[in-house]
């Protein structure tokens, strides 16, 4: 007889003990649950001890209300006895300190740059709902919008965007139909006013041959007076300054974790590439618009990815080598799904030629 499926939390935790207040909890109970939370937090970390009070009562209200929802402690503890002082704090379960390999695996899959992190999962499925559970739970202490599904990117952006002017236009007749980008940045950040001319260049050059291409300012500004002023160098459209809450489901719907950031948007309304501010930059002509991810990098783009995701470079030779391997792992890995236990693999040219401003993601 063949072996039984395993659901996606019993494979997620396959070979590992998961304890709740002193006794083993299976990994298939967490597979009937609504949402689990992979909580990556240290008891060393001051900004960890910060929010895990937080975290708790928000746990306790949720699970209170009746709601299918736990909470697994994935530790960056430097010894048991530290990982133990601060796992008897928390209400939830925790990842046995000994799968120190898991703790690093699940670290890889969910490309955890900084703690604390809360990662949520779908429990039924393992899909994850969102890498910021962090700022999701935070604007949300009483869980009153459990799961903490994000909102689709239309809903994100929301009804009304503004010209530089103030006038307020409608986001749905403005973006339907048009290839987008969702530009993150702010007057004082220094790269981003290195970047913003370039991409108003692009802007006026798409512009002129006829080519339907918009822009959606998301402002990263510390006030009205900073975002207006750095708004009046741009011909695009934007977020209103004032709806804080627009600005912080875009970040956490994109996984924005530095500015400049640029998503290209298709007419689909699905992601052609995370990583526009690479595409644009190296594209003045913009001959590769819509600049969707390439299956093959340049090295000088590929800094957004090269540290956390497997590559496979090629330096001198025929750049054009790697295309047919690069088309058949991007074709594999969007069969597979950004759940999927595989790793992307990037193709990177190291030199003389190769492709251009696109990335490959991670698995």
């Amino acid at each position: 007889m063949p072996a039984p499926t395993l659901a996606a939390m019993e494979k997620l935790f396959e070979g590992c003990k998961i304890i709740k207040a002193g006794v083993e909890l299976p990994a298939s109970q967490l597979a009937s649950t609504d949402v689990v939370g992979l909580y990556f937090s240290a008891h060393w970390c001051p900004p960890c001890r910060g929010f895990t009070p937080k975290l708790a009562e928000t746990y306790k209200q949720v699970v209170a209300a009746g709601k299918s929802f736990e909470i697994v402690f994935v530790s960056s503890d430097k010894n048991v006895e530290a990982f133990n002082e601060y796992a008897a704090e928390q209400p939830w379960a925790h990842l046995a300190f000994e799968h120190r390999d898991a703790k690093a695996r699940l670290s890889k899959k969910y490309k955890v740059s900084g703690i604390p992190a809360l990662i949520l999962l779908d429990g039924k499925t393992g899909k994850k709902i969102t890498k910021d559970g962090r700022s999701a739970l935070s604007s949300d202490p009483k869980g009153e919008k459990f799961p903490w599904i994000p909102p689709t990117i239309s809903e994100a952006i929301g009804s009304k965007l503004v010209k530089a002017d103030g006038t307020e236009v409608d986001a749905g007749e403005a973006l339907k139909g048009k290839t987008y980008g969702v530009y993150f940045s702010a007057h004082w950040c220094g790269p981003c006013k290195g970047f913003t001319p370039k991409l108003a260049a692009a802007y006026k050059t798409l512009k002129a041959r006829g080519d339907d291409f918009e822009v959606v300012f998301v402002s990263g500004d510390r006030n009205d007076k900073a975002f207006a002023e750095y708004f009046s160098t741009m011909p695009w459209l934007a977020v209103p300054f004032d709806d804080r809450d627009r600005e912080q489901d875009l970040n956490a719907l994109f996984e924005v974790e530095g500015i400049p950031t640029l998503c290209i948007i298709g007419p689909d309304g699905k992601i052609l590439n995370s990583d526009g501010v690479q595409a644009v930059a190296g594209d003045p002509e913009c001959a590769k618009f819509p600049w969707g991810k390439e299956d093959v990098t340049a090295l000088e783009n590929a800094g957004s990815f090269l540290n956390d995701t497997p590559c496979i470079i090629l330096f001198g030779g025929d750049q054009k080598a790697l295309d047919a391997p690069a088309k058949e792992e991007m074709a594999r890995a969007a069969a597979a799904g950004e759940d999927s236990e595989v790793d992307e693999v990037a193709f990177v040219a190291g030199g003389g030629g190769g492709g251009g401003g696109g990335g490959g993601g991670g698995g």
